[in-house]
């Protein structure tokens, strides 16, 4: 038992993933959540990033620094990006896009990711594509189920805080990712 005057929650979010199996034994050999760590590792290779938010969009305009091609995944036919970022990836000549579709499978062999199976969710059509990473940039989870019943969440479980770090108990904040 620990007692303190004030306490502050950092506990941060993960990344989610596509629940294939194998992301995370792939973490590291083709299989990433951020490009601004990983994506040097990717000079002139080709890539895929998941995702059609904020973040993937962001992701896939920065991985063209590095790779020869950078391929976006979306379930949509539009990106949910803002529009001045959503702008930005459609009109750059390095990023395509596969509509409507989702990453079934990360294919992959003893030296890590060699590609994609992904299935159309209109047509069912079901292709493979080469590629020598994969970014996934479906958003976060907050790591607050230590939290659950103690302390006023959002729908996502993401600690709501007021004057940017109070939580709804007198001397516990909250910091970071862990609040929306």
């Amino acid at each position: 038992l620990y007692r303190c005057m004030s306490l502050i929650i950092t506990t941060g979010a993960s990344p989610k993933l596509l629940d294939l199996g194998n992301e995370e034994s792939l973490y590291g050999r083709g299989v990433s959540v951020c490009a601004t760590c990983d994506g040097f590792f990717y000079r002139d290779r080709e890539v895929v990033v998941v995702g059609g938010g904020d973040t993937a969009v962001e992701e896939a305009v920065f991985l063209t620094r590095f790779a020869k091609k950078v391929t976006v995944i979306h379930r949509r036919d539009t990106l949910r990006a803002v529009p001045v970022l959503a702008n930005r990836a459609l009109t750059n000549k390095a990023i395509s896009f596969k509509w409507d579709s989702e990453v079934t499978e990360i294919l992959s062999d003893t030296r890590g990711v060699i590609g994609i199976r992904i299935k159309n969710l209109r047509t069912e059509k079901v292709s493979e594509l080469t590629c020598d990473g994969v970014f996934i940039a479906i958003g976060h989870l907050p790591n607050t189920s230590l939290f659950v019943d103690q302390l006023e969440m959002d729908n996502e479980g993401y600690i709501l805080t007021k004057n940017g770090t109070e939580t709804n108990i007198s001397g516990v904040f909250a910091a970071g990712d862990v609040q929306d």
